[in-house]
């Protein structure tokens, strides 16, 4: 069974860096070599947004609200998937989760968070200012 767990959230100041982790388990690279991996937000209120995603062979795709911003690292591999997020504002407030699809040949990677096949439970992150 796929899972996929969410780390590195918590409270820092505007300005400031955080460095989200996503472990995924249980679901083979090698046999989904078409899958790709993404990262979403929610804060409250407001609908998932996307933000970035990235695929099997390392290709990264981002949102206009995170580019500049945030990376998904290339030390990011099949089983593991990092967000590096600089320059924190308060509007990034949010809950924010990983999500996986199985298959997704085409570049850009899906922008829906209904076309990806797995997500975490989400990492809090929150910025004061």
């Amino acid at each position: 069974q796929v899972h996929l767990r969410e780390s590195g959230g918590g409270s820092v100041q505007a300005g400031g860096s955080l460095r989200l982790s996503c472990r995924i388990s249980g679901f083979s690279g090698s046999t989904y070599i078409n899958s790709c991996m993404g990262w979403f937000r929610q804060a409250p209120g407001q609908e998932r947004e996307y933000l970035a995603g990235i695929n099997r062979h390392g290709s990264t795709h981002y949102a206009d609200s995170a580019k500049g911003r945030f990376t998904i690292p290339q030390e990011s591999d099949q089983n593991t998937m990092y967000l590096q997020m600089t320059s924190l504002e308060p509007e990034d407030i949010a809950m924010y989760y990983c999500v996986l699809n199985r298959y997704w040949t085409i570049y850009p990677p899906p922008s829906s968070w209904s076309d990806y096949h797995w997500w975490g439970q989400g990492t809090q992150v929150t910025v004061s200012s």
